[in-house]
Order: C-alpha cells, then sequence, then structure tokens
C-alpha cells in the first residue's frame, strides 16, 4: 500500500502539524475565504505560505479547498487568489463549481485541480468530462459503490481518485444541502453549515381527523431522524485499491486534534501493518457516530444513527507533548487528571497504546501537584518512556 496516499483534513496550523505528525501523506485544508469551512480557523495568506513551505520539507503535500458554490460577488477576487496558491505551491485545489474552475484556468494554468465530492462525481462520464477539462483528481461522492468505482477507473484510468474512508457523512447527496439555509440562515454551500442534519425532530400530523405530534422517540432524548452514521472502511482498504481508489481521505476539519491523531495514527497504522483487532478499537476510541460502510458494497438501508447524536468514545484526552526535559514531559494539559491515574500514549512511535501511572507531577511554577485542573497549563509529568513532542497523552474511561 506503499503508493496510496492518506489525506486528512487540517482546520488551523495546529491541527496540520498534527496531522502530519501522524502520519498523512498530505493535508487538505482552508483559506480564510471560498471555503466550505467557514467556523475553521482556517489560514491566512502567510500561513497558506508557511504551511505549504512545512509540509514540502517533510516531503509531503497540501491541497486548499476553493469548493464554495460561488456568486457572481465572488469572482472579482478568485483569479488573484489562484494565482497567490500557485505562486507559494500550492499542490493543488479543490473546487467543485465550473465557474471557478475556469477562474483557475485562466488565472493559474499549471496549477493542479481536483473536483471536490460537492461536484457529485457519480458517474464515468462526469469524471471523463472533468479530465479533458484539465482536472487531475476526482474525490468520488461517497454514494457510489466499489464497484463503480472500478468501473470508472476502467473508463478513465488517467484520472486520479479519492475516496472518503472516515467520518462523518452528510446527510444529503453529497452534501448539497439546504436544510441548514432552511432552518437558520446560515449558507450550506458556501461553508456556513449549521449541522442541521444532526437535530432532534418530532413530526407533526396536520389532518383534520388526528392533527398532532407523532410519537417517534427512541427514548427521552428524542429521534434522530437525519443523523447519519459515520464511515469508517478500515476493514476494506485492500477493496479501495483494487477498485482503483488512489488517495484515501479523512473527513473533519472541525474535528479536534486528539480526533485527527486518533484516527490518522489508527489509518498509517492499517496502511503500513494491515488491519488487525488493535485498529478496530483504536477507531472507538474518539467521539464518533455507530459505523458504517456506506454504500460501498451496494444499497445500504442501515445507514442513520437513531438512537443519539454520537458517542463520545472511550478515552479522554488529557493533553498534548509539547517537549521533554530529562525524565519529564512537558504536557499541555486538556483534561483533568491526578496522581495515581493511568494514562495511556497516543503517538505514531513504538510507545503507541503503552501506559504508564501518574506519580510526580510539577505545574508551571515548579510546584510539586497532586490534581492538574488548570486547562492548557504546562504541567512536568515524569515518565518512563521517551515520549517526543507531538505525541498525545488520554485516559482509558
Amino acid at each position: 500500500m506503499k503508493n496510496i496516499e492518506l489525506l486528512a483534513p487540517a482546520g488551523n496550523v495546529s491541527k496540520l502539524n498534527c496531522a502530519l505528525y501522524f502520519g498523512a501523506d498530505a493535508a487538505y485544508v482552508g483559506g480564510t475565504q471560498f471555503s466550505l469551512r467557514a467556523f475553521a480557523e482556517n489560514f491566512n495568506a502567510e500561513q497558506l505560505k508557511s504551511a505549504i513551505s512545512y509540509a514540502h520539507s517533510l516531503k509531503k503535500k497540501v491541497y486548499v479547498t476553493v469548493n464554495i458554490f460561488a456568486k457572481n460577488a465572488d469572482t472579482a477576487a478568485l483569479e488573484d487568489y489562484f494565482a497567490y496558491l500557485y505562486s507559494i505551491g500550492a499542490d493543488a485545489v479543490i473546487i467543485s463549481d465550473s465557474g471557478v474552475f475556469y477562474a483557475a484556468k485562466k488565472a493559474a494554468p499549471k496549477l493542479p485541480v481536483h473536483i471536490s465530492t460537492q461536484a457529485n462525481l457519480t458517474n464515468k462520464y462526469a469524471v471523463k468530462f472533468w479530465h479533458e477539462q484539465g482536472a487531475e483528481r476526482a474525490i468520488l461522492a461517497r454514494e457510489l459503490s466499489l464497484k463503480e468505482i472500478a468501473e470508472i477507473k476502467d473508463f478513465v484510468p488517467e484520472m486520479e481518485l479519492e475516496a472518503f474512508v472516515h467520518g462523518a457523512m452528510c446527510i444529503s447527496y453529497s452534501g448539497r444541502c439546504l436544510l441548514s439555509n432552511y432552518l437558520s440562515g446560515r449558507e450550506s454551500n458556501r461553508g456556513a453549515c449549521v449541522q442541521s442534519c444532526r437535530w432532534k425532530y418530532q413530526i407533526r400530523k396536520t389532518d383534520d381527523d388526528n392533527a398532532g405530534w407523532l410519537d417517534m422517540e427512541e427514548d427521552d432524548r428524542g429521534t434522530y431522524i437525519l443523523n447519519s452514521k459515520d464511515l469508517n472502511m478500515s476493514a476494506h482498504l485492500t477493496d479501495m485499491i483494487n477498485a482503483g481508489v488512489n488517495s484515501f481521505k479523512i473527513e473533519g476539519r472541525m474535528k479536534s486534534e486528539y480526533y485527527l491523531a486518533t484516527v490518522i495514527n489508527a489509518y498509517r497504522r492499517c496502511l503500513n501493518e494491515g488491519y488487525s483487532p488493535v485498529i478496530e478499537k483504536e477507531l472507538i476510541t474518539a467521539a464518533h457516530r455507530d459505523y458504517t460502510t456506506a454504500y460501498a458494497f451496494g444499497k445500504n438501508d442501515n445507514t442513520v444513527n437513531y438512537s443519539d447524536s454520537q458517542t463520545k468514545g472511550d478515552c479522554d484526552y488529557i493533553g498534548n507533548i509539547k517537549g521533554v526535559n530529562g525524565q519529564f514531559a512537558l504536557v499541555e494539559m486538556r483534561g483533568r487528571f491526578k496522581k495515581g491515574d493511568v494514562l495511556e500514549i497516543l503517538s505514531p512511535s513504538k510507545n503507541f497504546a503503552k501506559s504508564f501511572t501518574v506519580d510526580e507531577v510539577y505545574d508551571g511554577k515548579g510546584n510539586l501537584v497532586e490534581d492538574c485542573k488548570l486547562v492548557q497549563e504546562i504541567y512536568s509529568v515524569k515518565s518512563p518512556y521517551n515520549l517526543s513532542a507531538g505525541d498525545i497523552l488520554r485516559r482509558r474511561k
């Protein structure tokens, strides 16, 4: 699986560093405009330049999302933006709108273009069309089966194919949703989705004979009738490769560093070592909804998570390793922990899944403490292992 790209999301600089550290071959990021994650921290112009330079120093790539459905008012700035992205060495831009594609080819004809899943690439003729326009990669709709993906690869063998392997799935067709617009005024296809599909709902019956609210509750929390399960294809990566997928995409530019580290680490190990019960166990440690393979193997009527919004996961996120000082790890606290707690290491190194008991801890002023409860305080925690900056500590529930 050496030639398969593991592609990770990065909503800000810290998340980009996390993604690359835990094994992503490439990351997709958004600028401060024209991206479908307007409420992520995102990257300004200088941050984009630095991010691309840093990734290239590691022989890794950065793709920039420009995947809104543009309006006339957006077009004036698009050409300047594409010219800038080309000048700083962006490895590709991700586009869904044909007008935006036109602007990219006009302003920066040598800048590689990947066609977004928002463009609803569900058939071989659509992929062929975009290849003939000059696109280098198609990011396939999540509604496709592996059989259909293989047919596309056979029809357009020159086109790189990217497919999602893990993460949240939109309840609408490949993300083209207006529910958020109607219920909150926030435009889904311009980066401001409120994720109204995750809300609890009731249905009101309005016929004359028996008007009133219908009882649809699964429990006292309500019924999540539009809450899609999370995609998890970790056990089927070989099937995806055989179908012709070149890049495995993880969803989640709005997710936490802990979530990204957990999922990226699991898929990196899966690609390097093969699927195992360890991978299966690892992917339930971070918050997630019930898992599904969606439509990879054909029709599937069991893709909605009815019971709740999501599961919190099997581990508590304790902190990030910022450096080491002799036998002590410098831990930026994200979750309260105490002397006597057993902490587990999340790392791309051989220390992965090792654990130790907290025995000796000092706060930022050098005071010996037993209860670490100040969020983002840097604590010095004695560790029997040689930890590295970028590693994460967690606690099993």
